[in-house]
């Protein structure tokens, strides 16, 4: 499936990372890989110049990040893809690029669960901002690329191996964008 995709929306960089997690969050990522679940498609939407962000209920005022989302057993890629996006954000996109790709592996002590993260761009194509999944999402607002540098700092000051897995995966998008 990655193939196809890759054949149509282009052949990513891919590059690896190692987040180390506490064990609470191990268990959490663990508890997250329903039918054997082990990726995340990450989607920067663009509504002109600015980037469709959403935060989950957990998080902190002011902390908001890029919409990402698994694929269902035997779910089309593109069909799960818009699915996630319109659950996160109300909005309808189209799918534009495919940025990078992350093999990254979520450790503690010496265990690991390997994780794969697609990261593709996509324009926004019709919808109003607000998530149709209100169990994960709170808020959905449009964001300046410049607006990831505060929601870094406010990771920053988290202790979540996952939440510094976003700001790193930020970091390297934007070599992308």
């Amino acid at each position: 499936m990655v193939q196809n995709v890759a054949d149509t929306y282009g052949y990513p960089p891919i590059i690896s990372m190692n987040i180390p997690v506490d064990r609470e969050e191990y268990d959490f990522i663990r508890s997250t890989q329903t039918f054997g679940r082990c990726h995340d498609v990450t989607l920067y939407i663009f509504k002109g110049n600015r980037v469709i962000v959403n935060a989950k209920h957990h998080y902190p005022k002011g902390l908001f990040r890029a919409p990402s989302g698994g694929l269902k057993p035997g779910e089309e890629f593109l069909e799960g893809t818009c699915r996630e996006a319109y659950e996160e954000t109300g909005c309808k996109i189209k799918l534009a690029r495919y940025i990078l790709q992350v093999n990254a592996a979520f450790s503690h002590r010496h265990r690991y669960i390997p994780w794969r993260t697609h990261v593709f761009t996509a324009q926004y194509v019709s919808g109003r901002l607000k998530p149709v999944d209100i169990r994960e999402i709170r808020e959905v607002k449009l964001a300046d690329l410049a607006e990831f540098e505060e929601f870094k700092k406010i990771i920053e000051t988290m202790e979540s191996g996952g939440l510094h897995y976003r700001a790193q995966l930020h970091d390297e998008v934007m070599k992308f964008l």
